[in-house]
């Protein structure tokens, strides 16, 4: 009897920056693509990602490098959790279909390389203030700004327990 697990499913939904854009072009259409920090997962989360998949085929998800992250000032502790493990995470998800890293302040590049169908962010956004969303819309894509249906954030978690410790 062999005693060895084979290694979790989810580490296939990981794409290195090198062949992310082919294993994007690979996916199924329409394409929605959407990025962010992701730090600490939460309901928001979840249920944005969720939301974002029903808009299409396949989900891709672009993460902030954890030099990408101090560059936001989201704190100095930030990110909890380096990329490695966020993008696991979000692997986790039925919602993603593939998780890809990004090191530039914002993912212009990626998705202007790519060009999802649909450029997906949090209610927080508009067209104007999305890297990328020109780039798409000019390709024929749409910009989609999903609503919160959770008021949750990393940040207020984070000051959360830092009170608590207090």
């Amino acid at each position: 009897m062999n005693d060895t697990l084979p290694p979790p499913r989810i580490f296939s939904k990981v794409a290195g920056y090198e062949d992310a854009v082919a294993r994007i072009a690979a996916l199924p259409r329409p394409l929605v693509l959407t990025n962010g920090v992701f730090d600490i997962l939460h309901r928001g989360h979840v249920a944005y990602l969720d939301q974002a998949r029903q808009l299409g085929a396949s989900l891709v998800v672009a993460v902030n490098s954890d030099a990408s992250v101090r560059r936001l000032n989201k704190g100095e502790a930030r990110p909890l959790n380096t990329l490695e493990d966020r993008m696991v995470v979000l692997a986790g998800l039925t919602a993603v279909e593939l998780v890809v890293p990004f090191d530039s302040d914002t993912p212009r590049q990626l998705i202007a390389q790519v060009l999802p169908d649909i450029l997906v962010k949090g209610g927080d956004y508009d067209a104007q203030t999305t890297a990328g969303a020109t780039e798409v819309t000019a390709a024929g894509g749409r910009f989609v700004a999903i609503p919160f249906l959770y008021e949750r954030s990393t940040t207020a978690l984070v000051n959360k327990i830092l009170e608590t410790c207090r």
